[in-house]
């Protein structure tokens, strides 16, 4: 198994990279926030991978911090949940967002991720609630928070693709501060 690469980034597309190594071009799927905090083309980067091996197919799923690559791992291992989806939970929730909202039970969270329904999300908090180390105290950055600012924005009619984009790149902080954020963010669109 592949754990990890360092090389020089080749190049990048829209959810893939190609890594050279020692002249051995790797591609790797990432996430869109792991794209953007790459270095130029040319530069070294070093990238915690998971080798995921199928019958047909051998796939690489990198990212910058191994505890990106860890949690990806125990997303994995829910039911119904393979490398696909999980990339797309880590894009839409990082790993601190993922586990405030498994920690407060937030299902609307986790449906901001397509493909993702209720019923999915639900399966997915109970089934992650005891694989991920969460705290046994309230997470800073209070998931109720990210909820309300999420269902004050639907009231006012946006559609779920606009608040799903909004929601991923939302500052941190109370609710009426993370309103006005995403309320800024809506009106340049």
């Amino acid at each position: 198994m592949i754990g990890r690469l360092r090389g020089t980034l080749a190049s990048s597309f829209s959810e893939q990279l190609l890594m050279d190594v020692n002249g051995v071009g790797y591609l790797v799927a990432v996430t869109p926030s792991t794209l953007a905090e790459l270095p130029p083309i040319g530069e070294e980067i070093v990238l915690h991978t998971h080798t995921h091996v199928r019958e047909d197919q051998l796939s690489l799923y990198g990212f910058l911090e191994a505890g990106d690559r860890n949690t990806f791992q125990i997303l994995l291992g829910a039911s119904g949940v393979g490398p696909k989806l999980a990339l797309a939970i880590l894009a839409t929730l990082d790993d601190v967002r993922l586990r405030e909202a498994v920690n407060a039970q937030d299902t609307a969270a986790l449906e901001m991720v397509p493909g993702v329904g209720k019923r999915t999300a639900q399966k997915l908090i109970l089934e992650l609630r005891p694989k991920l180390d969460l705290p046994t105290g309230e997470i800073p950055g209070d998931a109720t928070d990210h909820s309300e600012v999420r269902d004050a924005l639907e009231s006012l009619g946006f559609a779920p693709h606009e608040v799903r984009e909004v929601m991923i790149d939302l500052t941190e902080g109370d609710t009426e501060t993370m309103l006005k954020d995403a309320l800024q963010r809506l009106g340049q669109t």
